[in-house]
């Protein structure tokens, strides 16, 4: 990661690095999460040549896992398709993806580093070699296109399929804790927030409610997500979870095309799922981690071995 950070800053000219670079203790922008069209801090890669291009690309694959990397390029490619949809009004368009680097990661025991646009936001912090990854959005609208009834494109339909599945194979108490509303938000919970207090209530079922095929279906279900970071990080981070204090929560109406919405929750784990947009054919995904989002826990760490208290 430090090495692919270094080459992207070094494949930039002057202009584009100087647009690209930020220190590490800007707050306001390293703690920034927008999925949606908006201004944001970086460069774009639409400004940059080839090599430029594909410096932010090998950057983004390094926090990614192949099949999270294939997603991230599909969402990416949507942009073109959502655009003839709309009659290219808007013209949106598959570079409008902006890349930024706070600190120097050549030099420096504290950088980071974010490439973000519509529907794709990936930030990475690090302290003394530690990674913490997080928040990580995926969202794809439309969620799913299709041609004689089979999906053309749906980049994240197992995100959906098997939360599904999940609430099919529970039990009617557990499902009846598990459906915390009839109606879906419009939105996921934690929104653009640069910092989410707290679990969101209620919190669903618990996970030992579930039973042995729920509990199954809720662990690959956490998988996914957690298999959007490259192997050694996602076995990280499953390791420091405590199984038991998972919930799951779902809103909304439970038959497919209708407005729904997910979350599971545990200790420093929040995920959240909605297709409440477009009649349900619009899906935002969320991995944030509310105690250490933009690397809260490493700098904590790193602080306490700095200044050590007497």
């Amino acid at each position: 990661m430090r090495t692919a950070a270094s080459a992207l800053l070094a494949a930039l000219d002057e202009p584009a690095r100087a647009d690209a670079s930020y220190r590490f203790d800007d707050t306001d922008a390293r703690r920034w999460l927008e999925y949606r069209p908006r201004p944001r801090p970086g460069v774009c890669l639409d400004d940059l040549d080839r090599s430029g291009r594909k410096a932010a690309h090998r950057l983004l694959a390094t926090a990614l896992s192949p099949a999270a990397y294939a997603q991230a390029m599909a969402i990416v490619a949507l942009e073109e398709v959502l655009d003839r949809a709309e009659g290219w009004r808007r013209g949106r368009h598959s570079g409008d993806y902006w890349v930024a680097v706070f600190g120097d990661p050549a030099r420096d025991d504290r950088w980071a580093w974010r490439l973000e646009g519509h529907h794709l936001s990936v930030s990475m912090t690090v302290v003394d070699d530690q990674v913490s990854p997080a928040p990580i959005f995926f969202g794809a609208n439309p969620a799913a296109v299709r041609h004689a009834g089979h999906p053309v494109s749906r980049p994240l339909g197992v995100e959906e399929d098997l939360a599904r599945a999940l609430l099919d194979a529970v039990g009617p108490a557990a499902r009846a804790a598990a459906i915390i509303a009839d109606d879906a938000p419009d939105d996921i919970i934690s929104a653009t927030r640069p910092r989410v207090d707290g679990p969101l209530a209620p919190l669903g079922v618990p996970a030992d409610r579930l039973g042995p095929t729920g509990r199954a279906l809720l662990d690959q279900l956490l998988a996914v997500y957690l298999d959007r970071l490259p192997p050694e990080l996602a076995i990280r981070e499953a390791r420091r979870l405590d199984r038991r204090e998972l919930h799951f929560a779902w809103a909304g109406p439970t038959c497919p095309g209708w407005r729904h919405y997910y979350r599971i929750q545990g200790d420093d784990l929040l995920i959240e799922y909605d297709s409440t947009s477009d009649d349900g054919n619009h899906t935002h995904t969320v991995l944030r981690r509310p105690a250490s989002d933009f690397g809260h826990d490493v700098l904590a760490a790193h602080h306490a071995d700095a200044h050590p208290r007497g």
